[in-house]
C-alpha cells in the first residue's frame, strides 16, 4: 500500500468535531489554509464558529451539546458537495437512517464518540475526526483531513499536540 500524499492546504477539507468549548490553539494552526472547514457537532460555544470561519468557510451541524437559540440555527445533519465529494454529515452515527449508497454520499462525517477513525465500506468512506477538545478517557486529541484523490475520497486522522 502506498503512503498518502497530502494535497497542498487549499486542497483539503478540515474536519473537526466534539470542542465542546474548547477550541485549541494547535486545531487552529493545523487547519490554518484548508479550503473548506466542517465541524461534526458538539461544538459548545458559538465564537468558535467564528473562529474557525476566519480560517475558512465552516458547514457546522448541531451536536447534542449544543443548546440554546444559536444552536437551534445548526441543522441536524447536512449534506453537501465539495469538489466532486458528495458529503453528509451527522453528529452521531449511530442515528443514520438512511443508505450512504442510495443517497449518492461518497463520505458520510460523524463525531459523538470521541474515537477517531477512517473506514471504507464499497463505495463509502466513514470518517470520524475524533475530539478536538477537551480529553475524554484515555482517547487521543485529534481532528482530520479529507480530499479527494483520482475521483475518491482520501482522509487522514492528524494528532493535535497537547
Amino acid at each position: 500500500m502506498q503512503p498518502l500524499v497530502l494535497p497542498s492546504a487549499g486542497n483539503r477539507i478540515g474536519v473537526i468535531s466534539d470542542t465542546h468549548s474548547l477550541l485549541r490553539p494547535e486545531a487552529l494552526e493545523a487547519l490554518d489554509g484548508v479550503g473548506r472547514i466542517l465541524h461534526a457537532g458538539d461544538i459548545g460555544d458559538p465564537t468558535h464558529l467564528e473562529a474557525l470561519a476566519r480560517i475558512a468557510p465552516v458547514t457546522a451541524i448541531r451536536g447534542n451539546i449544543d443548546r440554546g437559540p444559536w444552536a437551534k440555527t445548526l441543522p441536524e445533519t447536512a449534506s453537501l458537495t465539495i469538489g466532486g465529494l458528495r458529503i453528509h454529515m451527522i453528529h452521531d452515527r449511530k442515528a443514520l437512517q438512511a443508505d450512504p449508497r442510495a443517497e449518492g454520499w461518497d463520505v458520510v462525517i460523524s463525531g459523538h464518540s470521541h474515537k477517531p477513525g477512517i473506514e471504507e465500506t464499497g463505495s463509502t468512506l466513514w470518517l470520524n475526526p475524533g475530539a478536538a477538545g477537551p480529553r475524554r478517557f484515555r482517547l487521543p486529541i485529534t481532528l482530520a483531513f479529507l480530499w479527494e484523490e483520482t475521483g475518491r475520497p482520501r482522509a487522514m486522522i492528524h494528532p493535535l499536540p497537547v
